[in-house]
């Protein structure tokens, strides 16, 4: 038999979330059984959606894992190998057959297996197809990123900058602003925390912007919409700014119609789901671009699986470079 530990929700968030608000229960599995496979936790993912999404109280906590399988009575799912699978925060998962876009992790090479939770996985996905399929972004135009310093954020911004075009970031720390211009390509960067962001990008985009990829919502995504060029493009795949006051809230985002209409605009929000079908292309591509040394990444690692909590927590509040991961032990 083996014991699990999973973080369960004891409360529902109100507000920013707490340590409070869940606990760490352990629970016995059973054996596994013929076509199942156990696997225990190396990675654990934590991300915006998480504060948003419905759960009731007394389930485990969602979120994206890398485990490695340790007993198999299940084809294809050999022992030793590693799977990205959607099984919360717990130390250990009984499973069948997985699809995409979950299952065995492909050869990274000498890239750490990590990865799988970010930049080769759904994190590097959601930039790929939601920033080049719905921005359609084109050489010499000009790419704003809202909230650059995270993991989708700077991984867009890159993805700008090799097709030839112009990127401004915005995040609300020097630091991460230092990093995506000076490692990562980015041309500039403002802080909405110290200056005024429409006020910047006039500066900075003197004549507008094509594209904007939008994680925050809220009026730094309403100044970047006012300055927007004829036939611009908007991808929405986020709006953490207004996360923690919860999903009724999401009406407050209501830039002037009258920009719309006079600059011909179109803005759609995504699910990265909806690339199913082509999942294997967004990770080769990316693996391509970082064995090129043209895509860099960033990992924030927090150690134990206890401070999972804290680490969510940081996320929100901005803390993590790149993708925010959790190393169980």
């Amino acid at each position: 038999m083996v014991k699990a530990k999973k973080f369960i929700l004891k409360k529902q968030f109100s507000g920013a979330p707490k340590p409070t608000d869940v606990e760490i229960v352990e629970e016995e599995l059973p054996p596994i059984k013929d076509g199942e496979f156990l696997a225990e936790a190396i990675y654990l993912s934590v991300d915006p959606y998480q504060r948003v999404y419905t759960q009731n109280v007394g389930q485990v906590m969602i979120g994206l894992q890398v485990a490695k399988i340790i007993e198999s009575k299940l084809d294809g799912y050999p022992v030793g190998k590693y799977v990205v699978g959607h099984f919360g925060w717990r130390t250990h998962t009984i499973s069948k057959t997985l699809t995409i876009p979950f299952g065995i992790i492909p050869d990274f090479g000498n890239l750490p297996v990590s990865l799988a939770l970010g930049a080769l996985g759904m994190t590097g996905n959601t930039a790929y197809f939601g920033f080049l399929e719905i921005c359609k972004p084109q050489k010499g135009e000009t790419v704003v990123v809202s909230g650059a310093g995270g993991a989708v954020g700077s991984h867009v911004g890159q993805i700008a900058k090799i097709i030839g075009c112009k990127v401004i970031g915005i995040l609300g720390d020097d630091q991460k602003g230092k990093y995506i211009t000076e490692e990562l390509g980015f041309d500039h960067y403002i802080n909405y925390k110290k200056g005024n962001v429409k006020e910047e990008l006039t500066k900075y985009a003197p004549v507008g912007i094509d594209c904007y990829f939008d994680n925050v919502g809220g009026d730094t995504s309403t100044a970047v919409i006012s300055l927007m060029n004829k036939f611009g493009r908007i991808s929405v795949c986020g709006c953490i700014s207004i996360y923690n006051i919860g999903t009724n809230n999401l009406v407050n985002f209501s830039p002037n119609a009258g920009v719309f209409i006079r600059n011909e605009l179109r803005m759609e929000g995504f699910m990265v789901t909806r690339w199913t079908e082509r999942w294997s292309e967004g990770i080769e591509q990316n693996l391509k671009w970082i064995k090129e040394d043209k895509l860099k990444y960033k990992e924030t690692i927090t150690e134990g699986f206890e401070n999972i909590i804290n680490a969510f927590i940081d996320m929100l509040n901005g803390k993590n470079t790149g993708k925010a991961i959790v190393k169980v032990k």
